[in-house]
């Protein structure tokens, strides 16, 4: 199965999800985990583990997080390391709700993980800019 695991700084993984599920229906492969201010390291690799819990080895994931080298994504690296996953993982930083959107339709259409994200990379850097 294929996840998409959204990490982020306060709420904003929370509010990526809940404008997916707006826009897109609810989504049981979306995963959503914020770091709040004033919780340790320790804890939110906790709540992470508890997130995703139902990964496995065998899984892919597409980790989608607010900033690259922030500690959410990092504490999510560990976490998901811990669980053996290796080489089914891709990682961005700098989310934005089309990369969101366009991991949801690849995973919905059961593409490849380097299709996924050439698409969340096109969408993504497509979306920025100056209106």
């Amino acid at each position: 199965m294929k996840y998409l695991l959204l990490v982020s700084h306060a709420g904003l993984a929370k509010g990526i999800e809940g404008a997916l599920e707006m826009l897109l229906g609810s989504r049981s492969f979306v995963i959503a985990c914020g770091m709040q201010d004033g919780v340790s390291p320790d804890a939110y690799r906790a709540q992470l583990a508890q997130s995703i819990a139902s990964v496995t080895p065998e899984d892919e994931v597409v980790v989608l997080a607010d900033i690259a080298g922030g500690s959410p994504l990092k504490n999510a690296l560990v976490a998901l390391d811990d669980k053996g996953m290796g080489n089914n993982v891709i990682v961005f930083g700098g989310a934005n709700l089309a990369m969101a959107i366009s991991a949801c339709m690849g995973i919905d259409d059961g593409l490849p993980l380097d299709a996924i994200r050439d698409a969340m990379l096109s969408e993504g850097s497509q979306a920025v800019r100056q209106v």
